[in-house]
C-alpha cells in the first residue's frame, strides 16, 4: 500500500485559491506612487484600455469591475429591460452561483434551458424565441453562455458563430461570460479574435481574477454603442471602483508579453498532466479528458470525505460520484503529482470506520 504524502502545496479546489503572479504584483507596486484622479481618470485605465482595443482588433469599450459576478451584472443589465429575458443553461454561473445577482439588478429574467455538455444550444433557445412579440410573455433579449463552460468544455469559434447569427437573427444578443477565457483561448490556439470578435460576440465579461490578477474583471463591449449606459449600470451596481488604476494596472501586466495566455496554458497543461496521472488508479474514472483546467472525476463516494479531508475539492455531482478538480497558474507538476499519489494512497487503504478509525 503506497504511503499518503502530505497534502501538496497547490489547492485543487478552484483556481480562485491562487494568489497573485509576481508580475501583477510588481504593476501593482508601480501603480502606488503618487496621487491620480479617481474613478479611471488616470493614465492607468487609459492604457489598459488602449491595450485591450489592441488584443481585440477592434474599437471596444470596456470597464472595469470589482469581480466577475459584478461583470456579469454590469454587462447584462447594460442590455435588458424588465420586460426582456436572459436565455442561458441550467448550470450557468449566472443560474447557480450568482444569488440572483443579475435578475436583481437588471430586473430581467433569466430563462434556464438544459445544456449539452455544459453548451448552449440553438434547440432549448428556440421555444422561447416564439414568444416574441407575444405581451404575456417576457421578451428574450440576450444569449448568455460561459467561456469555459460550468462543465468544463469549450465552445468553438463555429458554435459561438452559429449561436450569434441565430441570435442576432432574431433580434437578440450574445453574452459571453469569461470568467476563464484565458483558459479558453489557450486552449483553442490563441487568438482572441477569432473567438470573439470574428464570432460576433456582442459583449464579453473579460475575466482576469482567476488568472493572476488580485481582483478586477472588465466589461468588453464589441458594439460599441450597446455602451452608451454602462457606465452608470456600473455605478448604480456598486461596481465603480474608485482607484480604478490599480486594476487597469493588473490588466496592463497580464496582457504585457501574452502573461494571460502564458499563465492560463500552464493551468491547462497540469489539468492535463493531472488526468493522465489519475487514469490508473483504480476506482478513478476521468469520464471525458480535460479541455482546460479543469478535471472531473469519478471516484468511489465512500471515500469522497477522506480524500476532502486530506486536500480540499468539491464534490460537483455526489449522485454521479463526480467531483471537480482545477489546476491555476501557480499549480506545479510536483503539486499534480503529490495530488495524484495522495489519491492513489488513499484509495488503496482500508475504508476510515465512522470515527476515523480504519473499519
Amino acid at each position: 500500500m503506497p504511503a499518503l504524502p502530505p497534502t501538496p502545496a497547490a489547492s485543487f479546489a478552484s483556481d480562485n485559491a491562487a494568489g497573485v503572479s509576481p508580475q501583477v504584483m510588481d504593476a501593482l507596486v508601480a501603480a502606488n506612487t503618487g496621487p491620480a484622479l479617481a474613478y479611471g481618470d488616470d493614465r492607468w485605465t487609459e492604457a489598459a484600455v488602449d491595450e485591450l482595443r489592441d488584443l481585440f482588433g477592434a474599437p471596444i469599450e470596456a470597464v472595469w469591475c470589482w469581480g466577475g459576478t459584478g461583470a456579469n451584472v454590469v454587462g447584462l443589465a447594460t442590455l435588458l429591460q424588465g420586460w426582456q429575458s436572459i436565455i442561458a443553461t441550467d448550470t450557468a454561473h449566472i443560474v447557480v452561483d450568482e444569488a440572483g445577482a443579475p435578475v436583481r439588478f437588471s430586473g430581467s429574467t433569466i430563462t434556464a434551458v438544459p445544456h449539452v455538455d455544459g453548451k448552449l444550444t440553438i434547440e432549448a433557445v428556440e421555444p422561447f424565441v416564439e414568444w416574441q412579440g407575444t405581451e404575456h410573455h417576457v421578451q428574450p433579449r440576450v444569449l448568455s453562455v460561459s467561456q469555459v463552460t460550468e462543465m468544463g468544455t469549450l465552445y468553438t469559434p463555429d458554435e459561438l458563430a452559429a449561436l450569434a447569427t441565430y441570435a442576432h437573427g432574431h433580434d437578440l444578443l450574445l453574452h459571453v461570460d469569461g470568467a476563464r477565457i484565458a483558459n479558453a483561448v489557450a486552449a483553442s490556439g490563441g487568438d482572441i479574435r477569432r473567438m470573439i470578435v470574428e464570432t460576433g460576440v456582442d459583449v464579453l465579461t473579460f475575466g482576469l481574477t482567476k488568472n493572476g490578477a488580485m481582483y478586477g474583471e472588465a466589461v468588453i463591449y464589441l458594439q460599441p454603442e450597446l455602451a452608451t449606459n454602462a457606465r452608470f449600470v456600473r455605478k448604480q451596481a456598486g461596481q465603480l471602483p474608485s482607484k480604478a488604476r490599480f486594476v487597469a494596472a493588473q490588466a496592463s501586466a497580464l496582457l504585457a508579453d501574452g502573461l494571460w495566455l502564458a499563465n492560463a496554458a500552464h493551468a491547462n497543461e497540469m489539468a492535463a498532466l493531472l488526468a493522465d496521472l489519475v487514469a490508473d488508479i483504480p476506482g478513478v474514472e476521468v469520464p471525458v479528458a480535460p479541455q482546460a483546467n479543469a478535471v472531473f472525476a469519478r471516484i468511489p463516494w465512500e471515500r469522497f470525505a477522506e480524500l476532502q479531508a486530506w486536500s480540499f475539492f468539491w464534490e460537483w455531482d455526489p449522485a454521479a460520484s463526480l467531483v471537480r478538480w482545477m489546476t491555476s497558474f501557480t499549480t506545479t507538476e510536483d503539486d499534480v503529482r503529490t495530488f495524484a499519489d495522495g489519491v492513489r494512497a488513499i484509495l488503496a487503504s482500508a475504508p476510515a470506520g465512522p470515527t476515523g478509525a480504519p473499519s
